[in-house]
């Protein structure tokens, strides 16, 4: 049975992403390390969008924004992003750079197989996939559909019914179906892209357009919800269908299709952290709560965990609370018991708002005097309600 410093269990986004990390430190080099995965990463499985303003990935980015549309029935704005851009990564190529560096790292292997099962046995961990059993010091999870085992006792880490099965962290799904399309007509602007526009009918929810334009007759049109519940195919494609008519579009060709859908919660996953086994990515609840971005999320906390490894070993030291946890949980609570004022409280915030700040905000980096600038732009008496009633 061969041994392993680190075991990664699937490479995703947050697998792929720290192991880069790892690599790039120069710290990991007497480190074998392990990643599985029976999905060999060979196609293009999705999209990752992101504002920034430090070129990150800017040798892989596929397309820039400079200004954003925002929208509802009532008003139009287009955002100027400076000094942020609105980037485009395909998943693709994002798994073509990290697999080209890793696979000149004698340290780092590939394992193209299922994983059925992984425990913590004191000081080490035992892991089963379909074709054999592996140990290792560390275990970093991003499999979010199952349950493992630590000290030897059954713990329900990631499986997602744990965090549906409960009541006191709201779970929402961002979902969305998009289609990638080439029209007869010239009428995208290339420089900018529909952020959200909540024209649609909203039906009880929030609801609203999402549209990435990469030539005047090529875009990515895609019709996304938060709430609970999922939608049928059709529901979403009538949507599409519906606003590729509303701008002007005659006749066209669905180039491409995708689908998904994030969970959108400030549950606790850190609580199913042990010593030797951590969950990253969304097991590890590293999508931001109240938008459903990963990207740049995932950036920084596999900085932050890579830095971590370095001096600790104990995984449930990892996490640590913060103020911006706090406010994706109000906004959960708001959406989950007022589902349709999404866009009442989108709209607040980009009709007046400044962008720059909004998005200084959703990337946790503002002071808490910004934080109160961005927040009173928001309706008040809902986020208070929410928040006397987590007081107490």
């Amino acid at each position: 049975m061969k041994h392993y410093h680190y075991i990664f269990t699937g490479s995703g986004l947050s697998a792929l992403m720290t192991v880069y990390e790892m690599v790039l430190s120069g710290r990991f080099e007497d480190k074998i390390i392990l990643l599985i995965d029976e999905n060999l990463k060979k196609t293009n499985d999705r999209t990752w969008c992101f504002w920034d303003k430090d070129n990150l990935f800017d040798d892989i980015v596929s397309k820039k924004w400079s200004t954003a549309l925002f929208a509802d029935k009532n008003f139009r704005r287009e955002l100027i992003l400076q000094p942020y851009q609105y980037k485009m990564v395909k998943g693709l190529v994002f798994y073509k750079l990290v697999f080209d560096l890793i696979s000149k790292q004698e340290n780092i292997h590939f394992a193209n197989q299922k994983v059925i099962d992984f425990e913590e046995l004191g000081n080490h961990c035992v892991l089963k996939t379909s074709v054999g059993s592996f140990t290792c010091d560390k275990i970093l999870n991003s499999i979010f559909t199952r349950t493992h085992r630590a000290n030897s006792t059954e713990r329900s880490a990631i499986n997602p019914e744990i965090v549906k099965n409960q009541n006191k962290y709201p779970l929402l799904q961002q979902h969305f179906i998009g289609w990638f399309i080439k029209s007869k007509e010239a009428v995208f602007n290339t420089d900018c892209a529909t952020f959200m526009d909540f024209s649609v009918e909203q039906k009880g929810n929030t609801r609203f357009m999402y549209v990435l334009p990469t030539s005047e007759t090529e875009a990515l049109i895609e019709y996304t919800l938060f709430s609970k519940d999922l939608l049928s195919i059709t529901e979403y494609e009538t949507e599409i269908q519906n606003y590729i008519q509303k701008l002007g579009i005659t006749e066209y060709e669905i180039v491409e299709k995708e689908q998904g859908n994030i969970p959108m919660t400030s549950y606790k996953f850190w609580k199913h952290n042990s010593k030797n086994i951590i969950n990253i990515g969304s097991a590890g609840g590293w999508t931001k709560a109240s938008t459903g971005y990963t990207f740049k999320n995932t950036t920084k906390k596999s900085k932050a965990l890579v830095q971590f490894l370095l001096t600790e070993t104990d995984f449930t030291k990892f996490h640590k609370k913060d103020k911006f946890w706090f406010y994706d949980l109000l906004f959960l609570d708001v959406l989950n018991r007022r589902n349709d004022l999404g866009s009442e409280v989108f709209s607040a915030l980009f009709k007046k708002g400044n962008p720059t700040l909004i998005f200084k905000f959703l990337d946790e980096e503002t002071t808490l005097r910004e934080d109160l600038k961005v927040m009173l732009k928001c309706p008040t008496i809902p986020f208070v309600k929410a928040f006397f009633k987590r007081l107490f």
